[in-house]
């Protein structure tokens, strides 16, 4: 297939033109016209994915690798020693992120991972009420989201509120009306703020809680007759 014949797929599924201003989803590395011989899904790409790859792969990943502009091509450091990999080998790049969290991810993660009844959504934030308290939340988070030990910010014992931003979400906290807010990556003042306003939060990790991206995409994508291989990038953190 085309890559053009790939990513006018892709759009119907999960429209480009939902992305934030500020991200960067779309055909990064690439030409539309170019025909693909694989497609290869994962969260990430990195050198290692990239050097066992076939020539003429088509990467479809969340997080774009060039997501601000590029001053110079240093191929010594990243992302550019990635892109000059890619060069090399004829390897085309689409990165699906904000779109997807809104149409995909974040209501997955939320009712297929966490098994929560989603009652609504706007945006990237999905949410619930119901009744569960401090230690069986935490549980169940460490269970389904494979985490040994969680970060949490003015922890309530009883909770009738739930909401989750997949990734990094802890900017939107504004927005959301719960007793807990469940996002990955906070950080120091946010979670002194959440703490002045008494929003429990609980940092569910971003590797942890965007990694289903590839199972969600590869199971669309079956469903459409366009087949394609895990190549899921590793976290870059681990607990010592």
């Amino acid at each position: 297939m085309k890559i053009s014949e790939i990513y006018e797929i892709l759009n119907t599924l999960s429209p480009f033109e939902l992305q934030e201003k500020w991200d960067n989803s779309g055909l990064l590395v690439g030409d539309m016209n170019r025909e693909v011989e694989q497609i290869a899904i994962g969260l990430d790409i990195d050198k290692e994915s990239l050097e066992s790859a076939k020539e003429n792969t088509l990467f479809i990943v969340h997080h774009p690798l060039i997501f601000s502009g590029l001053k110079q091509l240093d191929f010594s450091i990243y992302p550019a020693n990635l892109l000059e990999i890619m060069v090399k080998k004829n390897l085309s790049l689409i990165a699906m992120h904000t779109n997807f969290d809104k149409t995909h991810l974040n209501s997955y993660v939320f009712e297929k991972v966490l098994g929560f009844k989603k009652e609504f959504q706007e945006d990237f934030v999905c949410k619930t009420t119901g009744e569960w308290s401090k230690d069986e939340l935490l549980a169940l988070l460490k269970e389904k989201l494979g985490l040994e030990v969680l970060k949490v910010v003015s922890p309530k014992q009883k909770i009738t509120s739930i909401a989750l931003t997949t990734g990094a979400g802890a900017s939107l906290m504004d927005e959301v009306s719960t007793d807990c807010f469940l996002t990955g990556d906070i950080k120091y003042h946010d979670a002194t703020k959440a703490m002045s306003q008494n929003l429990m939060m609980v940092d569910i990790g971003h590797y942890e809680s965007e990694q289903f991206f590839v199972d969600v995409l590869k199971s669309e994508l079956e469903n459409l007759g366009v087949l394609g291989i895990i190549t899921q990038s590793q976290n870059p953190f681990e607990i010592s």
